[in-house]
């Protein structure tokens, strides 16, 4: 695979719909992929933690600049930063040893995170304060590749859901080329009994910060989010978000406008899209009762037509609780790495 980042085209060209798109067979809405090819081998223990070190949850886990280095946002050790002084964002060479860490004290619960065109670091804290991290929770932070913190978006510890500076437990963010920022906001909801006053939406910033919109509500209509996870884009500028709890994709412009759905990749917590427009989905939660016929794992397929080409399935027999990947990223050579919650560790990939 050729390597280019992620980088979009600022208008937005609107595709045929997907049933029109010749050539392609495309399941029936809801039905299940699963039995697809798995050209893939899994490696485990390929990253190497600090002496004295083990690996904590990760849902967080994308592409340096460089194309080969792996950037990680880890839960210290455990589920939560809360009370810890260990860094928990950390950047690995392709050979996986750890070459530089920061973001100690800053975080309780590192979830999304995105490596921008300059080679800045973004992590949202998706959890709110407890009494062991008082102050910290509810932001997105945006540090420099050495740790300098650049921009944060929300208060640290302090909800909100409106048209302020204010977040409430933001899932993953990402930039556009020039420079607007759009948050994933909302990581509860997922119910199908959430309280309808929970926050799930999509909120747009300026590159300085400064609050332009925001859409979406708590549902299952077009438009609508039952906990948005991720974020990627494609090679057209449109925004895809893995709507977890609707156990869909959403399509959007980047204006919020809605332009189409899509159940084929499961129910997504990780999505990214490389430079080709291959489209890598992480299913980290279905189950029998959360996605009835769908196997846990990483679909590979299309973000043009919306094809599904390759499935590497959860290597647990009886997944339970969160397992398999939860982020997703794809280095200049085609290999895909998981950041895993249940598991604790971050997988690879090769072919």
């Amino acid at each position: 695979m050729t390597f280019t980042r992620r980088v979009l085209v600022t208008s937005v060209t609107t595709v045929m719909a997907l049933g029109a798109v010749v050539g392609v067979a495309m399941p029936a809405f809801g039905q299940a992929v699963n039995d697809l090819p798995n050209p893939y081998t899994t490696h485990q223990g390929h990253f190497t933690l600090p002496d004295g070190r083990t690996w904590g949850s990760t849902s967080a886990v994308d592409i340096d600049i460089d194309g080969t280095s792996i950037w990680v946002g880890e839960r210290c050790g455990a589920n939560s930063c809360a009370g810890s002084d260990l860094d928990s964002v950390l950047k690995f060479d392709a050979d996986g040893n750890v070459v530089t860490s920061f973001g100690a004290g800053m975080l309780i619960f590192p979830h999304g995170i995105h490596v921008d065109s300059d080679g800045n670091v973004w992590i949202t804290d998706a959890q709110g304060p407890n009494e062991d991290a008082p102050e910290l929770g509810h932001r997105v932070i945006k540090f420099s590749p050495t740790g300098e913190v650049l921009l944060v978006l929300g208060e640290a510890g302090v909800a909100g859901d409106g048209t302020d500076h204010l977040l409430y437990t933001p899932c993953d963010v990402i930039t556009a080329p020039d420079g607007s920022i759009f948050v994933a906001d909302g990581h509860g909801g997922q119910s199908p009994n959430a309280p309808p006053e929970e926050v799930a939406r999509i909120v747009k910033y300026d590159a300085e910060g400064n609050y332009i919109m925001h859409w979406g509500g708590l549902g299952s209509e077009p438009g609508q989010f039952r906990t948005p996870h991720g974020l990627a884009w494609d090679s057209r500028g449109r925004l895809f978000v893995a709507d977890r709890g609707n156990k869909r994709i959403q399509i959007f412009d980047q204006e919020g406008n809605f332009l189409e759905e899509w159940s084929q990749f499961s129910r997504l917590s990780g999505i990214f899209i490389t430079a080709d427009d291959t489209l890598y989905g992480a299913d980290s939660e279905s189950s029998d009762t959360s996605n009835p016929g769908w196997h846990r794992g990483i679909r590979v397929g299309s973000a043009a037509t919306g094809e599904v080409m390759y499935f590497i399935p959860d290597p647990a027999s009886e997944p339970g609780g969160t397992s398999a990947a939860e982020g997703v990223a794809v280095d200049a050579n085609g290999n895909i790495f998981g950041a895993e919650v249940g598991p604790r560790q971050l997988a690879r990939y090769t072919r």
